[in-house]
């Protein structure tokens, strides 16, 4: 990991690459008293953070992200000022975080972390060259190559939908069983109409050759949140656009998914 650190006063400077090179990850930190060095610098190295002032002496930081954004598109951007009111020129920008100073060290580790998890969810190369996605924003659906799925059995889309709704947690055939008939008693005729649903899923997915996005071990189900794109996810990673995309409603046709719904609205006010 290359981290590059752009602020005009030293002590704040010298900090903040103090606090990055202590990172687990032990990243290359540089730092730059001005934008001009570092856009120089830039021309003959790579990098993967840039962490960036507002109030800069030859160039305002806002100015100067967008000019990274055309050295490098895939350049994550944090910008660490004393100055809130920049925020949304910041978030236009797709700035992966915005931190105000003095500058908090758990804070700092969190975003840096968080972009590199987002810069790690980009390279990730989809199962077997197909493009999968999933939309909970409204009403739920599975892409692949664009083109929704069709599931046979409205319960199968309702099993996956949950399992997305986790995010990567694992459950149990029970807690499938729970959530897919609420009321329902678990009996050997009803754990057999379950195995029916899971092989219904199951087929589904391999049918349109998206498979390996569930996971099944010792009677536990998931999914893997690296092998498909997700809605929910990206707003969870914190993606600007994915966030003021939201109109507050979520997997509109499940009852059980109304406690996310709540959550993503107290974020997206939080943010």
């Amino acid at each position: 990991m290359k981290i590059i650190c752009i602020d005009d006063e030293p002590l704040i400077l010298n900090m903040t690459v103090t606090l990055c090179r202590e990172l687990p990850a032990r990243p290359e930190v540089c730092g730059f008293a001005n934008a001009t060095d570092a856009l120089l610098w830039l021309q003959d190295h790579a990098a993967d953070i840039a962490l960036l002032d507002i109030n800069l002496p030859d160039m305002n930081g806002i100015e100067l992200a967008a000019r990274l954004r055309e050295t490098d598109p895939n350049l994550s951007l944090i910008f660490l000022t004393g100055h809130s009111e920049y925020a949304l020129d910041a978030f236009a920008l797709h700035a992966s975080g915005y931190l105000l100073k003095p500058i908090n060290r758990q804070r700092l580790a969190e975003e840096i972390n968080l972009a590199m998890r987002r810069r790690g969810a980009q390279s990730v190369p989809p199962a077997k060259g197909i493009q999968i996605s999933a939309r909970t924003f409204g009403e739920f659906d599975l892409f692949t190559d664009g083109q929704v799925v069709s599931f046979p059995r409205s319960k199968a889309k309702e099993l996956l939908a949950y399992l997305i709704d986790r995010r990567g947690g694992s459950i149990t055939r029970a807690a499938a069983f729970a959530v897919l008939w609420e009321e329902g008693l678990y009996d050997r005729s009803m754990q057999k109409q379950l195995d029916v649903i899971i092989r219904s899923l199951r087929a589904t997915l391999k049918s349109v050759g998206a498979e390996d996005i569930l996971e099944m071990k010792q009677g536990a189900l998931r999914i893997c949140p690296e092998k498909l794109d997700c809605d929910l996810f990206r707003f969870l990673d914190g993606d600007t656009e994915t966030i003021n995309s939201y109109r507050g409603e979520y997997m509109n046709a499940y009852s059980w998914a109304s406690p996310t719904e709540a959550f993503l609205d107290r974020m997206q006010r939080r943010m």
